[in-house]
C-alpha cells in the first residue's frame, strides 16, 4: 500500500484500540502508530559462529523519555539467530554487572551447552559453548536463566528468536521472506508508571499468580501495526512474557493455520479459531491477508483486549496465495516405548510467599546442589505431570516430549506436535525422549515457565546418563 494509505489504516488502529494510549483512565497524546520492526537477524549457517553479548542500554516504549533497559547486543532484547544443523561455536560476553546465561531453550542440545543456572557469564568474562545444532526445522528462543534473577533478567530484556531451518520452506510451500511473508512475533506485557517508565515490581499477590503487565509490547514496541503482503503470511509467535497466557483470535474471525508447535512442523495445518499460548511456548501459523481489511490479534475472548493489527502492503510480494496441504512427515508414534512412569508435581502452597517449601516440584524447593532424579541415555519416560492451585507452564531442558493426555481428554490441537513446554491446568500425560546427556555438574531443569514461580522454587534438575 501507499504510505497515505498505510498511515489511514493504522490511524483505524487506534479507534480499535481505544482511541489512544491509555493509563489509569487517562489518555496519552494519540500518535499514528509506527510500522512494526523486526529483530535485526543474525545468520550462523556460512560461519557456524555465533556472538551475543550482554549489554546495557536505553529504550523509548511510549514515546517519553527514554529508560534504562538490557538486551543481547542491543539495548532490548536480542536479535533473531538463524541456525541450521551442524556444528556451531558461540561466544557469549557480558558487560552488565551480574551473571547472566543464555539457556537455549528448545535446543536438544548435551547439559554442557544448555545454559541454565548453572553455567553462569560472570561479568567481564564470556561463555564459548562448542555445540552441535541436530533438530527439525523449529521456532525455539533464547534466554538468561541465572536462578532468582530469570524473572527480572528476561523482564528487562535479556530474551531473543531462533529459526533453526533446512533451507526447505519454498518446497514446503511456506512464507520464508524475513519480515516481508515470514514474520517473527515476541509477545510481551510490560507494566508502565504514568510518566511511562518500565517498572517490574512484584507485589505478593504478583509472586503469587505470576507478573503481568498493563500494556502489551511486540518485539519490544508499543502500538505498532504489521505490513503484510495481499497474500499468505507466517507468524512465529512467541510467548516472552513472564507469566501472561494468551487465548488468541482475530477479531474478524479470521481463521490461524496452525503449522508448528515448539518442536517443529505439523504435518498438515490444523485451523483454528482460538489459539492458546503460555509462556514459553511458541507456534507458527499460516494466514491469509487477500482481501482482508485490517484483522487484530486479540487475546481472551471473554475479556478482550488487542496485541497487534495488520496492515496489507501492496509493494510487498505475496509469494504463497495458498494453503499448503501437507508440510512435514507423520509423527513418530512412541507408545511402548517408555523404560518407565514418573510422577511430577508443581506444588504451591499458601503459606509460600517466598519461604522454603512455598514453591516447589515433589514437595522440594530447588536446591542448586541437590540431584532430584537421573534418567537413562537413549529411553523414553511416562511422566504424569500435575499442578495445584493454577496451571502451570512446564518446561523440560534438553527433551521434547509428546503429550497423551491432558485431564484425560485427547490434547489440545495446539498441543498435538513435539513439545517442550506445557500449560498443565490439572494433569498431563507425556511421553519424553532424552537423547542428550547431562552430568550432575551440568544437570537439565525442569520448572514452571511463571518465571516468579521458578525463581522462588518450582524447580529441579535431573541428569541423563
Amino acid at each position: 500500500m501507499k504510505r497515505r494509505d498505510f498511515l489511514t489504516s493504522a490511524a483505524a488502529a487506534l479507534a480499535v484500540s481505544g482511541g489512544g494510549l491509555m493509563w489509569a483512565g487517562k489518555a496519552f497524546a494519540a500518535q499514528t502508530p509506527p510500522r512494526l520492526q523486526m529483530p535485526p537477524r543474525i545468520d550462523t549457517r556460512a560461519s557456524g559462529r555465533l556472538a551475543l553479548t550482554a549489554q546495557a542500554g536505553s529504550s523509548n516504549f511510549l514515546g517519553g523519555r527514554a529508560v534504562p533497559t538490557v538486551g543481547y547486543s542491543q539495548a532490548y532484547l536480542g536479535p533473531t539467530v538463524i541456525m541450521q544443523n551442524g556444528p556451531l561455536a558461540a561466544e557469549i560476553g557480558n558487560t552488565l554487572g551480574e551473571p547472566v546465561s543464555v539457556h537455549w531453550h528448545g535446543m536438544k542440545i548435551a547439559g554442557a551447552h544448555d545454559g541454565g543456572p548453572h553455567q553462569p557469564v560472570l561479568p567481564g568474562q564470556s561463555w564459548k559453548p562448542e555445540m552441535q545444532v541436530n533438530q527439525d526445522p523449529s521456532t525455539i528462543w533464547y534466554h538468561s536463566h541465572i536462578h532468582q534473577r530469570t524473572a527480572q533478567q528476561v523482564y528487562n530484556g535479556l530474551a531473543g528468536v531462533i529459526h533453526v531451518t533446512d533451507g526447505r520452506d519454498d518446497d514446503r510451500g511456506l512464507p520464508s521472506a524475513y519480515g516481508i511473508d515470514d514474520l517473527t512475533l515476541v509477545l510481551q506485557d510490560r507494566s508502565f508508571d504514568r510518566k511511562g517508565r518500565m517498572v517490574y515490581d512484584p507485589s505478593m499477590m504478583d509472586r503469587m499468580h505470576g507478573f503481568h503487565g498493563n500494556r502489551m509490547l511486540i518485539n519490544g514496541q508499543s502500538g505498532a501495526i504489521a505490513a503484510v503482503p495481499n497474500g499468505i503470511a507466517r507468524l512465529r509467535l512467541l510467548n516472552g512474557s513472564n507469566a501472561r497466557i494468551y487465548n488468541l483470535f482475530f477479531n474478524d474471525g479470521h481463521p490461524m493455520h496452525l503449522v508448528a508447535t515448539d518442536g517443529g512442523f505439523l504435518p498438515r495445518p490444523i485451523t483454528l479459531e482460538v489459539l492458546r499460548l503460555a509462556p514459553g511456548e511458541r507456534a507458527e501459523i499460516l494466514v491469509d491477508f487477500s482481501g482482508a481489511g485490517a484483522p487484530v490479534l486479540m487475546s481472551d475472548p471473554d475479556q478482550a483486549y488487542s496485541l497487534l493489527e495488520f496492515a496489507r502492503d501492496e509493494t510487498l510480494p505475496a509469494r504463497i496465495t495458498r494453503l499448503p496441504d501437507e508440510i512435514g512427515s507423520p509423527l513418530e508414534e512412541l507408545t511402548g516405548l517408555e523404560t518407565r512412569s514418573r510422577e511430577i508435581s508443581l506444588d504451591m502452597g499458601m503459606g509460600m510467599m517466598m519461604g522454603r517449601g512455598g514453591f516447589a516440584i515433589n514437595g522440594q524447593p530447588f536446591d542448586m546442589d541437590r540431584i532430584d532424579f537421573n534418567v537413562a541415555l537413549g529411553s523414553v519416560e511416562r511422566w504424569i505431570v500435575r499442578s495445584s492451585m493454577i496451571a502451570h507452564p512446564f518446561h523440560v531442558h534438553g527433551v521434547q516430549f509428546r503429550v497423551l493426555s491432558e485431564d484425560g481428554a485427547p490434547p489440545r490441537p495446539e498441543n498435538a506436535g513435539w513439545k517442550d513446554t506445557l500449560l498443565v491446568p490439572g494433569v498431563a500425560e507425556i511421553l519424553a525422549r532424552f537423547e542428550h546427556p547431562a552430568s550432575k555438574e551440568n544437570p537439565f531443569m525442569l520448572h514452571c515457565h511463571i518465571l516468579e514461580h521458578e525463581d522462588a522454587g518450582m524447580m529441579a534438575q535431573f541428569t541423563v546418563s
